[in-house]
């Protein structure tokens, strides 16, 4: 163990009467250390060059005699499957010997990765999501990247069988249960409020509103409960529960009953699930965020318990294409509360696209060539892009595009211009006196076709406001004019969820920093089921939550565009300038990822699930998926949203799962055997190993809501190895 934490030297021993003036070749094993020693004689000089990314040298280059120390960060290369045992890479020593001779030696470096084994008790069950190949049509634009490689995972799904009324649980001792009982009928004080002479028995007081006893029998009992997973996942914590399982539910076999159905009643007994409900819409299977973020439970859930509350999101932008065929229906237009509050010219005499003054038309106009894409026609979609077929509006063109997140919601996007075009740029002022109309003030506006001043007051006041925009401000008197008009809305009921920046920096952007805003942060696949944090993602103390904003960098969704794997980018409505036509395109931002909040706040809204704004966003908070550090932190705030949890959507899986987390947030997915084994190849460093059910679908198993258990373990030098054992959910 000594030896493994320090220097080790292991290579070719060189001969007994070296050569002085050649370097030789070399084998250098690190085994589990994090340093080797290179040594060889020599007269002359020397350099090492290509080092491979996860290996350094110091020095160099020197003169004479070789003496240099590798130093391993496997952090760098271990790869997310965590199936490569070692590590192993060339680099080259060239040499100048003093008589003038010149060449090169290869010195051949590994170090091995520290193991880490258990199991997860059960089978793991998951399927692939089938590459999804879309052409030309309807003018989707994307750039290929060739490193695609991997495909976003879902978990196993069984549908047809009717969900779960209540838990059956099961406890180590009849004292376990008396105790429990008590609790859960209010005859006892909660485990939290004993004294801790009272060691036998422990039980947690209900966390679900509405459980209740329902029967009880030897060392069970059956209670009744509003979120059966929710139920699951409190009870399996507790020392004292030996198993819970769902109250499953029988149905009568008779002979009308259609055969069809009978097929997969054996798995009721494991778990009650829902069918996941995917949208037929051409270019749906592109949209991999909403699977991220597990919404075809959420829209199974909308169509089983239709959500009725009407709810505006005002999106503040460049405007929106009203002629776009996939949001017909879907915006409130000029006349009922649309707005345009640009002046004719910006600042310095130039156009602001169309040129007329404020008035109530905030039709994202075409310019002299034009190129870009509506900006705010692809928010608007992430949000309500409209769901079934439609009408081609050209020879080729789509017929029924993608979806929005809303599906059968009455959620309606109010559309405020406060972005010019084509520069997509707006002043404070005017996004300031936008949040004031969208949350209900009336404002004064001059300037129009008329010359004169005019008042404009919002019919549809916006519950949700999404600011896909903002910048970094210093002067603490400009912080004052955006973050005043934030609180006004705020105070007037709105939610302001705004983009958190794409500067890739921790200095904070604004409007997202003001207090009461959210700022959202950007996520993106990875090559585990668990996203990483987008490159160009700002990182401050003020952001709140992450969702999907995508990275044209890589390609991990499994799809492909137009005949080329498709980059991990967000796909939705957009415009085509250049042929005056309605199109969909791949964007990546955080303008991206800050509809995504929009869009659940507003659903948490029409569900009824919550009343307020304030209450949504805390929701949002309580439910997030924890990413990176334990806890809140800069980087992801409260973590990602999963809309599943929030607004307690059925189960449509019931596969379970196994990640590994280090201390800097990277993740790794070993595979499980058939009965649940694992090994796994990590770097040093310190992991959260999560195991869970994965009932959302979205191949991350033990978010909130889902059973999990988890266990802490580091490794390194000194601990290489370890052995989880047998891991429960």
């Amino acid at each position: 163990m000594a030896l493994a934490a320090g220097l080790v030297l292991v290579g070719c021993t060189p001969p007994a009467t070296p050569d002085l003036n050649v370097l030789r070749d070399q084998t250098v094993t690190l085994g589990y250390g994090l340093s080797a020693q290179v040594q060889q004689p020599f007269t002359g000089t020397w350099t090492i060059e290509g080092l491979p990314s996860w290996l350094t040298a110091t020095p160099t280059s020197g003169t004479d005699d070789v003496n240099t120390v590798l130093t391993a960060d496997r952090r760098v290369a271990a790869p997310g499957s965590a199936a490569q045992a070692a590590l192993t890479g060339e680099v080259k020593l060239n040499w100048t010997a003093r008589e003038g001779a010149v060449g090169s030696a290869t010195l051949k470096v590994g170090a091995d990765l520290y193991r880490l084994s258990g199991q997860v008790q059960g089978s793991a069950a998951s399927l692939g999501l089938g590459r999804q190949d879309v052409g030309q049509q309807g003018a989707a634009q994307a750039q290929p990247n060739p490193a695609s490689a991997g495909r976003l995972r879902v978990g196993e799904v069984r549908a047809g069988l009717p969900v779960a009324r209540g838990v059956i649980v099961a406890y180590r001792s009849q004292a376990a249960r008396v105790q429990a009982m008590k609790v859960l009928t209010g005859a006892a004080a909660p485990a939290a409020a004993q004294t801790s002479t009272q060691t036998s028995a422990q039980v947690a007081a209900p966390s679900v509103p509405g459980e209740r006893v329902r029967s009880a029998a030897g060392q069970t009992l059956t209670l009744s409960t509003p979120d059966v997973q929710a139920t699951l996942a409190r009870l399996r914590a507790q020392p004292e529960v030996a198993y819970a399982v769902p109250d499953a539910v029988f149905s009568a076999l008779g002979l009308n009953r259609p055969a069809e159905q009978d097929s997969g009643r054996a798995a009721a007994a494991q778990q009650l699930l829902a069918a996941p409900l995917n949208p037929a819409d051409e270019y749906a299977p592109l949209q991999w965020a909403y699977r991220l973020l597990g919404y075809p439970a959420v829209w199974r859930d909308m169509q089983q318990r239709p959500y009725t509350r009407a709810v505006t999101v005002a999106v503040l932008d460049t405007g929106v294409r009203y002629d776009h065929p996939d949001l017909k229906g879907q915006l409130y237009g000029p006349g009922d509360g649309a707005l345009d509050l640009l002046a004719a010219t910006d600042g310095n005499g130039a156009p602001n696209g169309d040129g007329d003054g404020p008035d109530t038309d905030p039709t994202d106009p075409a310019t002299p060539g034009r190129t870009d894409i509506s900006h705010g026609t692809h928010v608007t979609g992430i949000i309500v892009a409209d769901w079934g077929t439609f009408a081609p509006p050209c020879p080729g063109c789509s017929g029924s595009g993608v979806v929005g997140a809303s599906y059968t919601a009455p959620v309606k996007v109010l559309p405020v211009r406060v972005l010019d075009a084509p520069a997509g740029s707006g002043s404070e002022s005017d996004i300031a006196l936008a949040l004031l109309y969208a949350a209900g003030d009336p404002v004064t506006l001059g300037g129009g076709q008329a010359g004169s001043s005019q008042t404009y007051t919002n019919p549809h006041p916006a519950a949700v406001i999404n600011l896909s925009l903002g910048g970094p401000l210093t002067d603490s008197l400009q912080i004052k004019v955006i973050c005043d008009a934030v609180a006004r809305a705020t105070d007037l009921g709105a939610l302001v969820v705004a983009a958190a920046g794409n500067f890739g920096g921790s200095a904070p952007i604004y409007p997202a920093a003001c207090p009461g805003a959210v700022s959202v942060a950007s996520v993106s696949l990875s090559e585990t089921a668990v996203p990483q944090h987008a490159y160009y993602s700002d990182r401050y103390p003020q952001v709140a939550l992450s969702a999907p904003g995508g990275n044209p960098g890589t390609g991990y969704n499994g799809g492909t565009l137009n005949g080329q794997p498709m980059p991990d980018e967000i796909l939705s409505t957009g415009w085509n300038y250049a042929g005056n036509l309605p199109a969909y395109y791949l964007e990546a931002g955080t303008s991206q990822a800050a509809p995504q909040v929009a869009a659940l706040a507003a659903l948490l809204l029409s569900k009824g699930t919550v009343t307020t704004a304030g209450a949504a966003l805390a929701r949002m908070v309580a439910t997030a998926t924890d990413l990176g550090a334990a806890g809140r932190d800069d980087t992801y705030g409260a973590g990602l949203i999963n809309p599943v949890a929030a607004l307690g959507a059925p189960a449509v899986s019931n596969a379970l799962g196994l990640t590994l987390q280090d201390d800097r947030g990277r993740s790794y997915q070993p595979a499980l055997d058939s009965v649940g084994r694992f090994t796994a190849y990590l770097p040093d460093g310190r992991f959260r190993a999560l195991a869970g059910r994965d009932s959302n679908g979205n191949g991350l198993a033990g978010e909130t809501g889902e059973p999990r258990v988890e266990r802490s373990v580091t490794l390194g030098p000194t601990a290489p190895t370890s052995d989880l054992g047998v891991l429960t959910p």
